[in-house]
This record gives C-alpha cells, sequence and structure tokens, in this order.
C-alpha cells in the first residue's frame, strides 16, 4: 500500500481513538501521533515517506566522510612525524574518502537514520527517557532489516506501543500508548490487504497473513486504497455520530 494511503489510514484512525477509548479525549497532537506512527513500519523501506524524512542527512553523509578524510590528512601531515604512524594515519584518510565517494544513495540513506537513532539514544540515556532510548534504537535498527519483516510483526508493533506507554508516564499525556499502538497497527492491517500480506509472527512463523485485494502501484489497486480510505473514514465518522447520540 502507498505511503499516503498509510498516512491517511493512521490519521483516520487517530480521530476514531477518542471515539472508541473511553478515558483518551480527542486530540490532535495525537492524531498526528497515529499518523505518524502508521508510517514507522515502513522505515525498512528505502522509497517510504517516513524514512526519507528521517533520512534528511543522507545527501551530506558522503560528502561528511570525504571531509573527515581531508581532516585526517591534514593532521597527520602537521603533526605527526614521517613514519609508519603518519603513514597508516595517510592510508585511513585516503580509505574513508574512497569509502564516502563509493557510497550509494541507500547506504547514506542507512547511515543518516543509524546516526539519528544514536542521537536519540543517547539524548534517552542523558535524560533518562527509557522511550527515547528504544526509539532511537527502532529507528536505528530498522533501515538494516528487509522489507516486511522485522517492523511488520506483532513484536514491533507491541514495542512501539511499549515505547509509547513510557513516553506517557515521563511527559503524563494520557493516550499516547493508545494512539501510538493503534497507528502503527493500522499499517499492518492494511498491508493485510496486499498480495504479500504480513508475517506478523515472524521469526517464530514466516506464514503470511494476507487477503490479497490490492495490487500496490496499479491504477485499479490506487482506486480501491483511496475506497477504502473514504470507507473507513465514513466508519469512524459514523462512530462518532453514534457517541454523540448516545452521550
Amino acid at each position: 500500500m502507498r505511503g499516503s494511503s498509510h498516512l491517511a489510514i493512521g490519521l483516520i484512525t487517530g480521530v476514531g481513538i477518542a471515539a472508541v477509548v473511553p478515558d483518551v479525549r480527542f486530540s490532535l497532537p495525537g492524531i498526528a501521533l497515529a499518523g505518524f506512527s502508521s508510517l514507522a513500519p515502513d522505515l525498512d523501506h528505502p522509497n517510504s515517506r517516513l524514512s526519507k524524512r528521517m533520512g534528511f542527512m543522507q545527501n551530506y553523509v558522503r560528502w561528511a566522510f570525504a571531509a573527515a578524510a581531508v581532516l585526517l590528512a591534514v593532521y597527520a601531515y602537521l603533526n605527526l612525524p614521517p613514519g609508519p604512524n603518519q603513514r597508516v594515519a595517510f592510508t585511513g584518510a585516503l580509505s574513508m574518502f574512497l569509502i564516502g565517494m563509493a557510497m550509494q544513495n541507500q547506504s547514506a540513506r542507512k547511515l543518516a537514520l543509524l546516526f539519528t537513532g544514536v542521537v536519540a539514544v543517547g539524548a534517552g540515556l542523558y535524560w533518562q527517557f527509557l522511550w527515547l532510548s528504544l526509539l532511537g534504537a527502532f529507528v536505528a535498527a530498522a533501515p538494516f532489516t528487509s522489507h516486511r519483516s522485522f517492523t511488520h510483526t506483532i513484536w514491533a508493533a507491541a514495542l512501539w506501543t511499549y515505547i509509547g506507554h513510557l513516553a506517557n508516564k515521563d511527559l503524563g499525556w494520557h493516550g499516547v500508548a493508545a494512539y501510538a499502538g493503534a497507528g502503527y497497527l493500522s499499517h499492518l492491517l492494511a498491508d493485510t490487504l496486499t498480495k504479500s500480506g504480513v508475517r506478523y509472527l515472524l521469526p517464530l512463523s514466516d506464514y503470511a497473513v494476507k487477503l490479497p485485494l490490492i495490487s500496490t502501484g496499479s491504477a485499479a489497486g490506487n482506486l480501491l486504497e483511496i475506497g477504502i480510505c473514504a470507507g473507513y473514514g465514513l466508519l469512524i465518522a459514523l462512530l462518532w455520530w453514534q457517541r454523540y447520540q448516545l452521550g
């Protein structure tokens, strides 16, 4: 399913949370969190919306390697006497430069997401926010997994919901776990409607649960995605109408 459809379904899910969960209030930040969470499973895909946004530094990673190589070479020339140590430093600088120049966009994207995740892990440790460290670990690890593997499992959804639970405790924002968990699960359920399906129980089981209605990228598939989003939105609107009728 396309990223735009996942985002729409996630946002609609966020709107519906307050309608079906009694102790969670309607919240625009909560809806935004559900939308963000609905894109999180596709951090394992190089062309996903969230992967591109969070890997915003990928265009600079290669040049960062080249710049570091130049700095190392200059340092070695100015501060190390001629000899084995200087030659090792020059060799390291040349290696870094060649790696940077040979690095493809996907490698740069993975390194950018790895750096973003590591920074979040460090910030979480510094401020003693376990949820932030776990979020950073998720962001750092996801790009190095194959598409629709770990991030598309019930275990990943449970981890994401737990991160929301911890954030709720630290930030005092009630409903984080509900918005985050529901948004994440909306992605998995939507991908269940595609031909590839979702292997919810990896690595315990390689069985893919699927109801192959959607052919992603095809004209018919795109129209069906729009119809599903519209129908889902109508369902949530009916739930809200029923709640106001009863209340």
